[in-house]
């Protein structure tokens, strides 16, 4: 056996090394579709910790604009997606409500990046969460999501309101669509690498 041959052959009987784990944060205000969206994409059943809105939350949390909402996330969404053979990609959906702000520190740890979910019938819910994220340096992308196939404002409307820099990318997409999750979630995926390319 030739050394090319005896290479090939340790190559071949040379076990596959696992994808390499990557861990992304969805995160926004209350009722935005955090859940929605790692539902949709997620290829293993995702772990939810919903629980009913009682009558209580409900006069405290603005219902308006989701009637049918009859459930919250009180801790996390949980949810994982193989982009390739390399590279597996871990959800974690931070809860929307202020008063459970307390868990987005353990929840954001060790995260490269995250996609802030926005509903443009209620900007005023998002701001919380894109502070969080410039405030500590987290690469991050602004997903709009298109509630009845459509959105409120132009998309430079949204980035003027929420007062984002021209590095952070602003997209459209539709939280229930696995396609148009996924490209949302590549958007902070390029935009992780890139930060970690510019790094000494």
């Amino acid at each position: 056996m030739t050394p090319a041959e005896q290479s090939g052959a340790a190559a071949a009987g040379a076990p596959e090394r696992p994808p390499l784990p990557v861990k992304l944060v969805i995160a926004g205000g209350f009722g935005v579709g955090k859940t929605t969206a790692v539902g949709s994409i997620s290829e293993i059943e995702p772990l939810t910790t919903e629980a009913s809105i009682t009558e209580v939350a409900a006069e405290v949390d603005d219902l308006s604009h989701t009637p049918r909402k009859t459930t919250t996330t009180v801790a996390m969404d949980f949810g994982r997606i193989t982009v390739d053979p390399t590279l597996t990609l871990y959800l974690f959906g931070t809860p929307g409500q202020e008063r459970f702000g307390f868990m987005w520190d353990d929840i954001v740890e060790g995260a490269v990046g995250a996609l802030v979910v926005v509903d443009t019938r209620r900007l005023d819910d998002c701001y919380a969460a894109v502070d969080y994220f410039e405030h500590r340096g987290i690469p991050f992308a602004v997903g709009v999501n298109a509630f009845d196939g459509h959105v409120e404002h132009a998309l430079d409307e949204v980035r003027w309101a929420l007062d984002v820099s021209a590095g952070v990318p602003v997209v459209v997409f539709d939280a229930r669509e696995r396609g148009s999750v996924r490209d949302a979630l590549l958007e902070v995926l390029q935009l992780a690498l890139a930060r970690s390319e510019a790094r000494p």
